[in-house]
């Protein structure tokens, strides 16, 4: 009986003609197609009329139209297929090439490589060559459950103990035999071995780049603490000049308030006023007045501190003993800050606190001298409290060094 449908040997789809296996070659890489007696299926829509050549075919249009009236047109539509115009005649049983139906010249037709091994397993559990050739070539020759699988499936195919020929052209690397267990432990250990090396090269970049960082930020962090520290050598300077020209002016003021008084006895006395053509001590020269060249925030800031501290003693200038004490209470808190800047109890102050109201908050300028310092008011001005984060080190000590001269310095305030 002649075929009437041509089944394709990878898939399993019947092809009406030599031009549809040509086309589904063409579109799957499916190379090996057979003669089957099984006419292709042709359902048509009793509505519409289209036709289906597969179950799934009517179940999508049934889905897609709504029609579910079909009309089995199989019978009517088969018709043998027609070898003779596309490709000599195949001895029965070869799998036919529908590139080589195409062609002029016949190609090789030879057995399709399977493994070995696979193949004697099938062999031993009761297969024919036959059968378990085409079982691992039609699987993919991964498997024996996939060939079982499939023989399975295609037990009672015509041509299924008959030898499998294929195109000599179409055997490809998937039926070659796979890598052997020791082979791929070979292969696997080359690759964690090229990983690892990959690996350990990008580690020592990665080093060596974090390497240049460190000594980038090392050689600006020197940098900025020589530029700090120059800055305040420069401000301890200009602390320095600011003193002794304020030393000067004090002295020069308490020498004209002697003066005055000397002259306030005499006229008491009845004693005639001094010769005013005796000579006078010459008064020094007048000092000229320096531009500091300093930062503008420290410079300022210090004058600010100075400003606090000389109000402070100026209203309280009858006590000299309460402004000391003042003085040193705020050389307290500012050097706990700087020698603790963790430490949260040294940077906040309870405002209420008797001893802190007694020393310094009743006093005129105590409390603005803080808030220079960075200390803030908090919780309804129940606290005065510096932020670890505005610990400044520079301004600590510019207040620091206030501070001693303002203690040590006796002219400091007279002014």
């Amino acid at each position: 009986m002649a075929g009437l449908s041509l089944q394709c040997g990878n898939c399993g789809v019947l092809l009406r003609s030599v031009e549809e296996a040509q086309a589904h070659a063409e579109a799957t890489n499916h190379a090996n197609f057979s003669e089957s007696t099984e006419a292709v299926l042709n359902l048509v829509c009793a509505a519409c009329g289209k036709p289906c050549r597969s179950q799934t075919e009517v179940d999508l249009h049934t889905k897609r139209t709504g029609h579910t009236e079909f009309t089995d047109k199989t019978m009517e539509a088969a018709k043998p297929i027609d070898l003779e115009a596309a490709a000599p005649p195949k001895p029965a049983g070869e799998a036919m090439d529908v590139d080589a139906s195409a062609s002029a010249e016949p190609q090789e037709m030879v057995a399709p490589e399977v493994n070995k091994e696979m193949l004697a397993d099938l062999e031993a559990m009761g297969f024919t060559t036959a059968r378990a050739t085409r079982a691992l070539h039609f699987s993919g020759n991964s498997t024996i459950e996939g060939a079982i699988n499939w023989l399975s499936e295609h037990q009672e195919d015509p041509d299924i103990d008959e030898p499998l020929l294929v195109p000599a052209n179409t055997i490809t690397e998937a039926n070659k035999p796979s890598l052997s267990p020791e082979e791929m432990k070979i292969k696997a250990q080359e690759l964690r071995e090229r990983a690892r090396k990959k690996k350990e090269e990008e580690e020592r970049r990665m080093e060596r780049e974090r390497e240049k960082e460190r000594i980038r930020i090392g050689k600006e962090l020197l940098e900025a603490k020589r530029i700090e520290e120059d800055n305040e050598r420069k401000r301890m300077i200009e602390l320095r000049r600011l003193e002794k020209e304020e030393e000067k002016r004090a002295r020069e003021k308490i020498r004209q308030k002697l003066e005055e008084d000397k002259a306030e006895r005499r006229r008491k006395l009845g004693l005639p006023p001094e010769d005013p053509a005796a000579p006078k001590p010459s008064a020094p020269p007048p000092v000229e007045e320096k531009k500091s060249a300093l930062p503008v925030r420290p410079a300022t800031k210090a004058e600010r501190m100075r400003d606090c501290l000389r109000n402070l003693k100026q209203q309280n200038k009858d006590d000299n003993a309460k402004v000391k004490r003042a003085f040193q209470t705020l050389l307290t808190y500012i050097g706990n800050v700087a020698k603790n800047p963790d430490e949260e109890k040294f940077r906040k102050i309870r405002l209420t606190n008797a001893t802190f109201q007694e020393r310094v908050g009743n006093l005129h300028g105590g409390i603005e001298f803080l808030q220079l310092c960075g200390f803030e008011k908090l919780e309804g001005n129940e606290f005065l409290f510096l932020a670890r984060d505005k610990v400044d080190k520079a301004v600590l000590n510019t207040a620091g060094a206030e501070l001693n001269s303002a203690i040590t310095n006796p002219f400091f305030g007279v002014l």
